[in-house]
């Protein structure tokens, strides 16, 4: 038996999920879980504020419209190379989501337009009974091989470089001066 411990780092989870209460905490929780879990694999941006939109939105809807007492709604990121997917299950698989046309002046029905504006692709995977899935994807920018980087300047202040930063001005180069001090305040008193 090998009794040597190693530590290794292991790659980020590519995928996510979890499951939450249908309620209005659940879903902002799902929000802000799904915010952290984008932040720690660096996505860009455009692609992270857009899906926590969607999340925040799908989340919301399975919160009011799949809600069933005793029944969580599960909230599952997979990133995959090409695509950021989004899936909300709850398990009201007989209310399928349809877009509707909102007066002006409605409180809500505006969230099916959000997805659809905000997702490249989205839909609904029925199953297993009594669920259903909605999902959205967001396509990720293809990833450029690292660019290299110039070596720091060790006569540049700033560069990351050591070398000259402690040493003597070159000869033609007038050194830094401080900016003048402000005049000082008089101070007030209650006299």
């Amino acid at each position: 038996m090998n009794s040597e411990k190693s530590t290794q780092l292991l790659p980020p989870a590519d995928h996510f999920s979890v499951l939450l209460s249908p309620t209005p905490r659940g879903a902002r929780l799902a929000r802000l879980l799904a915010t952290d879990w984008m932040r720690d694999r660096d996505l860009p941006h455009r692609v992270s504020e857009a899906a926590e939109h969607l999340v925040a939105e799908l989340a919301t809807n399975a919160a009011t419209h799949g809600r069933l007492p005793g029944r969580d709604f599960r909230l599952v990121l997979l990133n995959r190379p090409a695509t950021l997917r989004i899936e909300v299950t709850d398990t009201r698989g007989d209310d399928l989501p349809h877009r509707r046309r909102p007066t002006p002046d409605a409180e809500s029905g505006r969230g099916l337009l959000l997805v659809e504006a905000l997702a490249d692709r989205w839909g609904v995977k029925l199953g297993p009974v009594p669920r259903k899935t909605v999902w959205a994807e967001l396509d990720l920018p293809p990833v450029r091989p690292a660019e290299t980087t110039p070596a720091p300047e060790p006569d540049r202040v700033g560069s990351g470089a050591v070398g000259r930063l402690f040493q003597e001005p070159r000869e033609g180069k007038k050194p830094h001066q401080a900016p003048p001090l402000p005049p000082t305040a008089q101070a007030h008193s209650r006299e």
